[in-house]
């Protein structure tokens, strides 16, 4: 959790020195701390140690030397719930992006990426990471799944279901009005703050990862419901 007034730590897990040193470069004169690694081994190991308590979020390449970035940020997840991870691809391959969103990447930046465009990415993913937001007090008990919206944590049947902060966010925003149907377009911005050039394989991808941790059968959904060429609503039925 970031706390206000202190300097954000990233984390930079690039390979190509001369990116990464540029990369970095740029966000200190933003004013973040950069903490960097050119494997992704080198990544988790930093992540286990003291410096690793300081980081609140990672940059992670895809195309990583050993361990790829795929894995990288499996492991990452396992690890953390919270940490926000913003992906960087150099092709913008729709399946590897697809894969890397599936594997609980928040948001991904193709390569080569402006400073503009990566400081924005970052500071939106630190925003949604941040416990503060715009809910309403209570609790929602919706057929078994309980949505404390002022203590931010989600059960269901009694057993606490441990969601990122993108994730969270996503059903804060679906649960506030059961049965209305969201675009991707509203909840790219509402929840991912990309008023442009936003991308629905975002959303489309955060929801799979709530439906697995959410749903009896994900394929057949309950509570986050696809109405086919409009968005999605939340049930549940």
């Amino acid at each position: 959790m970031h706390i206000i007034g202190s300097m954000p730590h990233v984390l930079l897990i690039e390979d190509d020195a001369s990116v990464r040193d540029g990369m970095e470069l740029v966000l200190r004169r933003h004013g973040y701390g950069v903490e960097t690694a050119a494997t992704g081994e080198q990544a988790l190991a930093l992540l286990a140690g003291e410096r690793g308590a300081r980081v609140e979020l990672a940059v992670l390449d895809l195309m990583l030397p050993g361990m790829d970035g795929f894995e990288v940020c499996r492991r990452i997840r396992a690890r953390s719930a919270t940490l926000p991870v913003i992906m960087l691809t150099a092709r913008g391959d729709d399946s590897d992006i697809v894969t890397g969103l599936e594997a609980g990447a928040d948001d991904y930046v193709v390569k080569p990426v402006t400073a503009p465009v990566l400081e924005a990415r970052i500071r939106a993913a630190l925003r949604r990471a941040e416990p503060s937001g715009p809910v309403r007090g209570g609790a929602d008990d919706l057929a078994g799944l309980v949505i404390d919206r002022a203590g931010l944590t989600v059960t269901k049947h009694g057993t606490p279901v441990p969601l990122p902060p993108t994730e969270l966010r996503l059903l804060l925003e679906l649960s506030a009005s059961p049965g209305r149907v969201l675009s991707r377009e509203q909840l790219l911005e509402s929840v991912w703050d990309h008023t442009f050039l936003g991308d629905s394989r975002l959303v489309d991808a955060a929801v799979g990862r709530l439906r697995a941790k959410l749903e009896d059968v994900p394929a057949r959904p309950r509570y986050v419901q696809t109405v086919r060429g409009f968005g999605y609503r939340f049930g549940p039925l």
